[in-house]
């Protein structure tokens, strides 16, 4: 496994995360070994959120670590908060300190290397955010915060009022869904792939030192699941088979090493509950794929080169 400084923190993290939001139905059994599997592979970054399985994904996590107290100083714990689901949106105060004292519960911890808001809420008001931030930090309850699904102004706004870094923002990527990075490549023509739907996102937070943390990253579309062996993406598998034999892998591996090799040091969040798959998508860090052969993954896909 690969690791690198977190920027404006003390956290050194790995290239890959686990992200815990489909452990919910799972035995603690189960959970115990996808956990001690992930330590195994050198992955010290777990990513939560308050609203996964209902909170049980962070309960059954929290009885692993009730069970085996050694793993957490090993473990760098990041949780969300501020989706009420099929209701709104949530930055109140109220909200977020009483949405992290119960994650803190679940998980048996009495602090969380990093808190995330959520998805943007339209009645944020940033001073109360900020104050909420302001008493999660000297309470020793949160280390350092960030934002998920966040664009720049939103980011920027946040950040006018508290005195805490915003050190990640965590967006939907994969070489399906590259979003953030088709429009850049397209820059000033009439294409669909030219339109900015999310304000320069990616040169923002590389500009001003916030990770970005990838989500879904073998994923095409909700509606469509995974597009791997997905018949839609026949010429992007052929290429990721390609890839894997050359590297002895398999095509999970390939897609998240296309992550891994964009320069902005994006961290990958696979949200695998299979230990053999664990263990396939973390060989990833030690491939680094040709220029040629993002290209060639990126054009599969079906994007264009202007």
């Amino acid at each position: 496994m690969k690791y690198y400084d977190l920027p404006k923190t003390d956290l050194k993290v790995s290239e890959i995360a686990l992200g815990c939001m489909r452990i919910a139905d799972k035995s603690i059994e189960e959970v115990e070994e996808l956990v001690k599997t992930a330590l195994d592979c050198g992955i010290n970054f777990f990513d939560h959120a308050d609203i996964y399985g209902g909170g049980k994904s962070e309960e059954l996590f929290g009885q692993v670590l009730e069970k085996h107290p050694e793993y957490r100083e090993k473990m760098i714990i990041q949780t969300k908060c501020a989706i009420v689901p099929g209701k709104r949106y949530d930055f109140s105060k109220e909200y977020i300190m009483n949405a992290v004292n119960g994650s803190l519960e679940r998980l048996h911890t009495d602090h969380v290397e990093i808190l995330l808001l959520h998805r943007p809420d339209a009645l944020c008001d940033p001073q109360e955010v900020a104050e909420a931030f302001d008493e999660l930090y000297e309470s020793g309850k949160v280390k350092y915060f960030g934002v998920s699904n966040h664009t720049p102004g939103q980011i920027a706004l946040l950040q006018k009022y508290t005195k805490y870094p915003i050190i990640i923002n965590q967006l939907q990527l994969s070489i399906v869904h590259s979003v953030m990075i088709d429009s850049g490549m397209n820059m000033n023509m009439k294409e669909e792939f030219a339109i900015d739907k999310d304000g320069g996102v990616l040169d923002y937070c590389r500009l001003n030192d916030i990770t970005i943390q990838a989500w879904s990253i073998v994923q095409a579309s909700w509606a469509e699941g995974t597009f791997l062996n997905h018949p839609d993406y026949k010429k992007l598998n052929n290429v990721l088979d390609d890839l894997a034999k050359k590297y002895n892998v398999t095509p999970a591996t390939i897609a998240t090493a296309w992550i891994l090799r964009h320069p902005a040091h994006i961290q990958a969040i696979t949200g695998t509950t299979s230990p053999k798959h664990l263990i396939e998508t973390a060989e990833a860090a030690n491939i680094e794929l040709t220029r040629q052969e993002w290209y060639d993954l990126y054009l599969a896909s079906g994007k264009p080169l202007p």
